[in-house]
């Protein structure tokens, strides 16, 4: 006989037999008190619906169908019977342990995805794919370059990249625990969802997945990008002597200039221009202008993204800007700098010949001027939440200027 059939039936106050569905071991729940207590229960606390299978099962025995009462329980003996012979057997009260596993599989499935999202910094990667496909589309002349060939390979470089990445992130996060325990506790390996080992099992596949794509396309602008990134990406996290860059304000405001200002514009436009139209390499106003107010913005990003984490970075001796200047005064220089790029930009666009790109490039950036001004002015300093929420406001003017660079013209 099952090991599960000797759970002990408890007794209702008439002398009846309660019965009561056995709750099997899973992989969820490592222990289960007596009757339906809760079980051991994960982060997304999946196991809670088992209680309630069991809770629906005991009353439909204790009740019947018709809500009679428990004296009258013993008139559906053989249906109890019934109920608790298919429980002990393993066999399903009518479709529910289906619906049940059903359940229990998709919401593995979505936490898996939600760790999984949060530790590849989904931020970061949106800046990524598209910074790349904007600077992509300034290699493109005409109607006619909008084909299969074009789509293919900005594919064959838009996915190392992101895989390059989440590369990056993760090496950063497996450094930064520490850290982030204090400032972003709600990362993976800060918040122990991810192990050390995990951690570094991800970030060494998608570095070799990285690597491999981008060797198999061939286009040696692809390459070199992958492989700067990964140089100052690496020099960036790692603490080992002479690297770890992210302690020194300046050198660390460096590497986010040349990864985010000049790699991805100048070899993805290389990648599309001289590898996917086999055209040669010409530096036009839109890319050279792409080019210099990614500069400002890169450092605005390095600079502000320190401002929410300088309790942790004061702690564990993390020299950035704002723990040396304080935030209010990086908070101020930041926005001055963004104006100043978007003053730059509406007097370039301004001048230009093309009539629907002055319109589009004066308006578009006096409008995100006038919006990052007005934004700035509700800022409260005294609050984590408010300053997080800023810099994510700036991650979004980043995405939007990307939209606007492909029709300065």
């Amino acid at each position: 006989m099952a090991m599960n059939s000797f759970f002990p039936m408890p007794i209702n106050a008439m002398g009846t037999a309660v019965f009561q569905k056995p709750i099997s071991a899973s992989p969820y729940s490592a222990t289960v008190s007596r009757g339906c207590s809760t079980p051991v229960q994960s982060r997304k606390q999946t196991m809670g619906i088992f209680c309630r299978k069991h809770i629906i099962w005991s009353t439909r025995c204790q009740l019947g169908h018709n809500g009679r009462s428990i004296a009258n329980t013993a008139m559906h003996g053989k249906h109890c019977q019934h109920e608790r012979w298919n429980a002990t057997s393993g066999h399903a009260f009518g479709s529910e342990p289906e619906i049940i596993h059903s359940r229990s599989a998709w919401e593995c499935i979505q936490n898996v995805y939600d760790v999984f999202y949060r530790f590849t910094r989904p931020h970061t990667m949106m800046g990524t794919a598209i910074g790349i496909i904007s600077v992509s589309l300034l290699a493109v002349e005409s109607r006619s370059d909008l084909s299969l060939p074009f789509l293919s390979g900005l594919l064959k470089a838009l996915v190392p990249a992101l895989f390059m990445n989440v590369y990056i992130v993760g090496l950063n996060q497996l450094y930064d625990v520490e850290i982030d325990k204090v400032n972003k506790p709600n990362l993976p390996l800060a918040s122990g969802e991810y192990s050390v080992e995990m951690s570094i099992l991800i970030i060494g596949a998608c570095a070799f997945m990285s690597f491999a794509m981008g060797w198999m396309v061939g286009s040696w602008p692809l390459f070199l990008a992958l492989f700067i990134s990964f140089l100052l990406g690496t020099a960036y996290s790692i603490d080992v002597p002479f690297l770890r860059w992210k302690r020194f304000a300046m050198v660390a405001a460096m590497c986010i200039l040349a990864v985010r200002a000049v790699i991805v514009q100048l070899a993805f436009f290389l990648h599309m221009q001289t590898f996917v139209f086999g055209r040669p390499a010409v530096f036009s106003r839109s890319l050279i202008f792409a080019t210099a107010f990614m500069s400002f913005f890169s450092v605005v990003i390095a600079l502000f993204k320190d401002i929410p984490d300088i309790d942790g970075d004061r702690i564990f001796g993390i020299k950035s800007f704002s723990v040396r200047l304080g935030q209010k005064r990086v908070f101020w220089m930041c926005i001055y700098l963004l104006l100043m790029a978007y003053g730059t930009a509406i007097v370039l666009g301004a001048t230009s010949s093309c009539t629907w790109s002055k319109l589009v490039t004066v308006l578009g950036h006096g409008a995100l001027a006038s919006t990052l001004w007005h934004r700035a002015q509700s800022i409260d300093f005294n609050t984590k939440v408010s300053i997080a929420s800023f810099y994510m406001f700036i991650w979004k003017l980043f995405y939007a200027e990307y939209l606007l660079i492909p029709l300065v013209r």
